[in-house]
């Protein structure tokens, strides 16, 4: 697996919306989505506020593969469900990076539903 060069990570979570088409099953992409993105380290994660049962969240455990796109940069990903992420990081992060937005938006970006729809995205 290869890794994210220092200026795709600064990039792709620079900006406040990634865009992420999940692979179908026939290997054609979804259409794209636009969600929230953070960066915790040298690893990229999004959550899904509606939890596990979020349109573009199911799609992507399909296949586990995608392509994402923000700041100038495409790169097809794999979605992973990462058993070591650091929650406390993650939600600390969502909440310093989206802080200008009403409390309605954040609150469910780090409630339990949506830690338990959250993905690593790995370059693949």
């Amino acid at each position: 697996m290869s890794e994210w060069s220092p200026t795709e990570l600064d990039e792709l979570a620079a900006g406040d919306e990634l865009d992420i088409a999940p692979v179908r099953l026939d290997g054609t992409l979804r259409p794209y989505r636009t969600i929230w993105v953070v960066r915790v380290g040298d690893d990229l994660y999004v959550r899904s506020s509606r939890g596990r049962g979020g349109g573009w969240f199911r799609h992507a455990l399909e296949r586990h593969q995608g392509r994402i796109r923000a700041g100038g940069v495409q790169r097809d990903v794999a979605f992973e469900e990462p058993d070591d992420a650091d929650h406390r990081a993650i939600e600390d992060a969502y909440r310093t990076k989206y802080a200008r937005y009403a409390r309605t938006y954040v609150e469910p970006m780090v409630s339990p539903v949506a830690t338990a729809a959250m993905l690593r995205l790995a370059p693949r």
